[in-house]
């Protein structure tokens, strides 16, 4: 096995240059990508795909992605997205990778949604049969993926996002847009599995990192997030049929000046029952947050909801542990649970938030937190000792950050195929995959 510090340059087959590619910012270069994607979809094997330092003006790259072997993909240069609205599906992605399997991105390189002309065509809120804008880079139905050292600038709608992913490796990754930016979550995850997003600074006009239905074993580490709402379970239950989330980990994480710290949302008035829980939030700083702790079962970000009916997403199982700093609201921790269904079983352990003003202390508030029984229980002390089920979280949550992903590198030195071991680990982080072009 080889460690990604001691991994050589590679040689690229594919180089989008030698399909046309003029790399001047300003003529289409959607037809060359094209072509380097198709005829690397010819290929026997293991693809290596480069991109070289310049500026790609390129459309949406959504139907071609199909190749199910191993790809490399060195990004340098600089991607910018057409702005011409008509050219994308609604919900789509600006660039695609579909049922891929040891897919590897990395390079230093640059999505730019070019979100600014987009931004103002943003109008669900109002307009429920709107044309929902591209995500920069989204992931669908991909195994064994690592994603690292790339940036994302200015989305159109969301910077990244996986949809029925397992095995997903991201760190390194850069995601800034306007505070004021209309849904520019960072990185978006629904219905994934064994997923670990880690040293990463993520500052947007949305969520930084949201955690959607249908989520397990998934692992926030060593996150800067700011500005932006924070990082969120949810929205959840707007939807029929959606899956359950469990197995959640967020540590080690500072939030600045963010709308929300850590946030649970949920619909009222849910079509669907569905749970969330066995999640656990911990070491995580707190600097002039408002909202740093929230729970939210009433969400309604239109403020055209039905209430009539609570919300029926179960909240179990959840771990509030070290969060420390200041909260430029009043109120810094709300827990608002669903009246039809209570929160069950939530720990605060060391929980120390101060007002960024200094003028007063800070307060809670709580509301349909069961708490009949010891099994039913909410409970907040500046130091307790933790519940079995908490050892219990700290145990899986070691198992699961040594899982191990296995990708094949080919062509390090000659076309034999090597196994490669990335540990998922916070000590890994700064191992880094080596790409260049070929002199």
């Amino acid at each position: 096995t080889r460690e990604l510090s001691k991994t050589k340059a590679l040689s690229f087959e594919f180089n989008v240059i030698s399909f046309g590619a003029e790399a001047d910012g300003q003529t289409d270069d959607t037809h060359a990508f094209v072509s380097a994607w198709e005829k690397a979809c010819e290929s026997k094997g293991r693809v290596e795909l480069l991109v070289p330092k310049g500026t790609y003006l390129i459309g949406p790259i959504n139907s071609v992605l199909l190749c199910s072997f191993d790809w490399f993909l060195c990004l340098q240069g600089y991607l910018k997205a057409s702005t011409e609205l008509f050219k994308y599906d609604s919900g789509g992605g600006w660039i695609e990778f579909r049922w891929l399997e040891g897919l590897i991105l990395t390079g230093g390189g640059t999505f730019d949604g070019q979100g600014v002309k987009a931004w103002p065509y943003n109008n669900c809120l109002q307009d429920s049969n709107c044309r929902i804008l591209p995500t920069s880079v989204k992931f669908m139905g991909t195994n064994k993926t690592l994603v690292q050292d790339i940036t994302s600038i200015n989305s159109m709608f969301f910077h990244i996002a996986l949809v029925g992913c397992n095995n997903f490796i991201g760190s390194k990754i850069k995601i800034t847009a306007p505070e004021d930016s209309p849904n520019t979550d960072g990185i978006h995850i629904e219905r994934s599995s064994h997923v670990y997003v880690s040293h990463s600074r993520i500052g947007t006009g949305d969520d930084c990192i949201s955690i959607g239905q249908g989520n397990s074993h998934v692992a926030i580490t060593n996150i800067s997030c700011g500005p932006g709402h924070g990082i969120s379970v949810g929205s959840l239950g707007k939807y029929p049929n959606e899956e359950d989330v469990s197995g959640l980990v967020v540590k080690d994480c500072i939030m600045t000046g963010t709308s929300n710290g850590i946030r649970i949302k949920t619909w009222p008035n849910s079509p669907g029952s569905s749970a969330a829980t066995n999640m656990t939030f911990k070491n995580i700083v707190m600097n002039n947050v408002s909202n740093p702790i929230i729970i939210d079962q009433s969400y309604c970000p239109s403020l055209s909801c039905s209430s009539k009916a609570p919300s029926r997403v179960k909240l179990s199982d959840i771990y509030f542990k070290n969060i420390r700093g200041t909260s430029s609201s009043e109120v810094a921790v709300s827990l608002e649970c669903s009246r039809g269904f209570p929160c069950q079983n939530i720990y605060l352990e060391d929980v120390h938030l101060n007002l960024s003003s200094g003028d007063k202390s800070s307060t809670s508030l709580c509301s349909n937190a069961a708490k009949e029984s010891a099994s039913n229980t909410l409970s907040w002390k500046s130091e307790m000792e933790l519940r079995p089920e908490s050892k219990s979280m700290e145990r899986g949550e070691e198992e699961m950050s040594r899982q191990r992903l296995c990708v094949c590198l080919l062509g390090l030195s000659s076309l034999k195929r090597r196994s490669l071991i990335i540990d998922i680990l916070p000590t890994k982080a700064d191992s880094k995959i080596l790409c260049k072009q070929p002199e």
